[in-house]
């Protein structure tokens, strides 16, 4: 279902965000007033190459990055940090304290949180351990889980706080490529059941089409939005289909053709 109708206010609102971070040599502009909407129960997923600044996008969003410029509102009220209301799963698989077991592991935001007590925090983490099919391991420790069993703790962990807005950054990059598929099948027939609001960030055009309803496409150096594709049509089994294919194709040329042109002007003025 395609949620961006007329008629409803975004949940979530990044407008003109403009991001900077400092090197030992110089002052780097990772974003240029970049502007987009995510409405409730959107999967919208930020595509781009690597260095076009949409890890660095979802950070602001999270809280953890202030805007050199421009403003991110969620429910209409500015980000000025981190919340409970966003969640953060990370590529990196050491995300899980070692010495804490899969559930503690799921049970700590929600205890440091407040959010719950102690016996409805470990509740509430079983149960989600148990749709992300972890249940017999929630007595396991990190050391002893795949990498893909890594990451669906830290879904886990991420959707027992039951965010807002949920954020994933390239969270299945480092996996292999069946492990993949099978986290991002899983990761779908989650939002089917609960229909949360995510933010993806992947340098994947194939994985933004699957995981996506809506893709904002990101140039590099600093980044722009250089267009927003609607994607809510495919889904796993449209891979290899014409339709698919030719979305990918188009995706593509509009992430790189540009760059490959600029490149070519450049070295014409030298």
């Amino acid at each position: 279902m395609d949620t961006t109708t007329s008629n409803v206010s975004p949940l979530l609102q990044v407008d003109g965000v403009s991001l900077e971070y400092r090197t030992p040599e110089r002052l780097v502009r990772a974003t240029h007033r970049v502007s987009f909407d995510v409405f409730a129960g959107d999967r919208y997923v930020l595509l781009g190459a690597s260095g076009c600044g949409k890890s660095s996008l979802l950070k602001a969003v999270a809280g953890f990055v202030p805007p050199r410029e421009g403003e991110i509102r969620l429910n209409g009220r500015a980000v000025r940090q981190p919340g409970p209301d966003r969640i953060v799963v990370f590529q990196e698989f050491d995300q899980l304290p070692p010495w804490k077991t899969v559930r503690e592991n799921v049970m700590f935001p929600l205890l440091a949180s407040k959010k719950l007590g102690r016996k409805e925090a470990a509740e509430r983490a079983s149960h989600y351990l148990a749709k992300v099919g972890l249940a017999d391991f929630a007595d396991a420790h990190p050391h002893t889980l795949s990498g893909g069993m890594k990451q669906r703790v830290a879904i886990a962990r991420a959707l027992a706080m039951q965010p807002q807005v949920l954020l994933m950054d390239e969270p299945f990059a480092a996996l292999d490529a069946l492990t993949r598929r099978r986290m991002q099948e899983e990761l779908l027939a989650l939002w089917d059941e609960f229909r949360f609001t995510l933010i993806f960030v992947t340098h994947s055009i194939e994985e933004a089409l699957v995981v996506g309803n809506r893709i904002g496409l990101l140039s590099p150096h600093p980044g722009r939005l250089r267009a927003e594709i609607n994607s809510h049509q495919f889904d796993l089994q449209s891979q290899g289909g014409t339709e698919f294919q030719a979305t990918a194709q188009r995706i593509h040329r509009l992430l790189f053709e540009h760059e490959a042109a600029n490149a070519d002007q450049h070295k014409e003025a030298a």
